[in-house]
């Protein structure tokens, strides 16, 4: 039996480079920045921006405080930032 795979936002990394930029901050940065919470390459944040590699929790938790925003608003894809 194959696993099933939950569905995933559309948006989400979409939004982290729009906050990223908004931020105005180069991919090292925003990993310096979320690093204290995560262990954090900055090839990473590109990763994230190109929905390439899974976004946990606490990261987009992180990322929702350095945007101001809520973290329903990152995962909504009826809502823009």
């Amino acid at each position: 039996m194959g696993r099933s795979r939950r569905p995933k936002p559309k948006h989400l990394a979409k939004k982290l480079k729009q906050i990223r930029l908004e931020l105005g901050w180069s991919q090292v940065e925003m990993a310096k920045q979320l690093k204290p919470d995560s262990f954090l390459h900055p090839g990473h944040i590109s990763e994230f921006e190109n929905d390439k590699r899974e976004r946990p929790l606490p990261l987009l938790s992180k990322y929702a405080q350095l945007a101001d925003v809520y973290v329903d608003d990152l995962i909504d894809d009826s809502v823009e930032l």
